[in-house]
């Protein structure tokens, strides 16, 4: 058994999360599953029953078939704190009658949030009362996936340069939650009244008797946070020898991003108490693919770019006429009719409402959109709902068994429309974006690979890979 009884004894989940957007939940499950933990990613929390008779279809984490560790894709990302005084107690109460030794509330590793939207504060203040804790460990910094804490400070590299997170391309300009401030200490104070400490590199460069010391310092107030710097994976492996020797008792609450699930393996495969599986076998090439972009990243913009000079179908889904009712239809039909006369040619399809941040037809829909007078839902979210009608209406018509999602709403109502209710990593593609394979009650859709990506994840060819089925 690649999980050391040791671990599961005690408490028969090792982990339990809730991630705080949906593409960045399958970023968990990943971490887990290929360091030798059985993982689900459910789309609605799982009651002990369900989890006790879930079974994994792929052997990525080795030969277990049963969980041991269990997650939800969730949304508090795009949530106000009212919002999610309604949305995500009824969660956590479900998510605190699993019996884990941890409780994770992950969160993206740029650290998208603030007072009004996404906030982390609020989201952690609701998590504590049911996964009290005595302290809150914070972690955001996970260097297989660029991003590094110094000094409390955070950086992102970004093709072979790195920015401070408030200079960064992305991530300064984000429409909703733009990041003006680097230091997370500032930046979380202004969405918690709870003090955050820092466990910096020299604490965690230190002798164990002055870590430890250090250690005892920081965590004497009762459920303050602790953000913990981290450069590289020594400093990832001290970390993880932390969270372990202070966990609690049960379900210690973690807040962060799967730097904090590469934390806890490191450690515990270091101790011979976590066997590392092999590397997963390529399920090998799928076409034609289809790929459903609802993502406005200057990163998904250039990868579509790409793919289309490479031969993809080009089909661009025109925003301004799905937030039209009467023109919605009309429009869905003709880009169906584009992709299957591609795909029964065999040809790859690329879908998109838009080729990056500058694209024209942004403003054209939320113009349009404003001129109409539907303000009570968001642009994004009457673009993800067609997107997930066009693309079932696909799976249905062809015999496609892979397909790609880029953005968080498109991913959402992607999974909603195909009835999947979990889904496992069935291969890695490129840190944080794997390739998964669906748990759905239709017969057509259980077993479809799919992979969910965050509009950031991914070098220029992630699609070609996800055709060839390998990173």
């Amino acid at each position: 058994m690649p999980l050391h009884s040791s671990i599961t004894d005690q408490h028969p989940i090792f982990l339990s999360f809730y991630g705080d957007d949906f593409t960045g939940s399958t970023d968990v499950m990943e971490a887990l599953a290929l360091n030798g933990i059985p993982t689900a990613l459910f789309l609605n929390p799982p009651t002990p029953e369900e989890i006790q008779q879930f079974r994994l279809k792929n052997t990525v984490s080795g030969p277990q078939q049963t969980l041991a560790a269990v997650g939800v894709a969730g949304i508090s990302r795009s949530l106000s704190p009212p919002e999610m005084d309604n949305h995500l107690p009824p969660i956590f109460k479900q998510l605190s009658q699993i019996d884990s030794a941890f409780f994770h509330y992950k969160i993206c590793s740029t650290f998208d949030s603030s007072p009004q939207v996404g906030s982390i504060g609020h989201a952690t203040d609701l998590a504590h009362s049911y996964f009290p804790s005595s302290y809150i460990p914070l972690l955001v910094g996970a260097p297989s996936l660029n991003r590094f804490c110094v000094f409390g400070n955070m950086f992102a590299r970004v093709d072979g340069s790195t920015y401070r997170l408030d200079r960064h391309p992305t991530m300064s300009r984000h429409p909703v939650t733009p990041m003006n401030e680097s230091d997370l200490r500032v930046h979380l104070g202004k969405q918690t009244d709870r003090p955050v400490r820092l466990m910096d590199l020299f604490a965690l460069e230190a002798d164990e008797a002055t870590q430890q010391a250090a250690l005892n310092e920081l965590t004497e107030q009762s459920g303050d946070y602790l953000l913990f710097d981290t450069y590289n994976d020594a400093h990832l492996l001290s970390v993880g020898h932390i969270l372990w020797q202070k966990r609690a008792e049960r379900q210690q609450l973690l807040v962060g991003a799967s730097g904090t699930e590469y934390a806890l393996c490191n450690y515990l495969q270091q101790q011979g108490l976590l066997e590392k599986p092999p590397s997963p076998n390529s399920p090998g090439k799928a076409e034609p693919i289809i790929i459903m972009a609802g993502s406005c990243s200057p990163t998904t913009g250039e990868q579509l770019k790409w793919i289309i000079q490479q031969g993809f179908a080009d089909v661009r889904i025109q925003g301004e006429k799905l937030v039209h009712p009467d023109e919605r239809n009309n429009e869905i039909q003709r880009v169906k009719t584009l992709a299957l006369e591609a795909l029964g040619k065999e040809q790859p399809v690329a879908m998109y409402t838009a080729l990056g941040p500058d694209d024209p037809s942004i403003a054209a829909t939320n113009q349009r959109k404003q001129t109409l007078g539907l303000t009570d839902t968001p642009t994004s979210a009457l673009l993800a709902r067609a997107q997930g009608e066009i693309l079932k209406s696909l799976l249905e018509k062809t015999s496609v068994k892979r397909v790609v999602s880029a953005g968080g709403d498109t991913s959402g109502y992607i999974a909603h429309e195909l009835g999947i209710y979990a889904l496992e990593t069935l291969m890695p593609i490129a840190p944080g974006v794997p390739l998964c394979t669906a748990h759905a009650k239709q017969p057509r859709f259980d077993g479809l690979q799919i992979a969910m990506k965050g509009g950031q994840n991914g070098k220029i060819d992630y699609f070609a890979s996800i055709v060839q089925g390998s990173a």
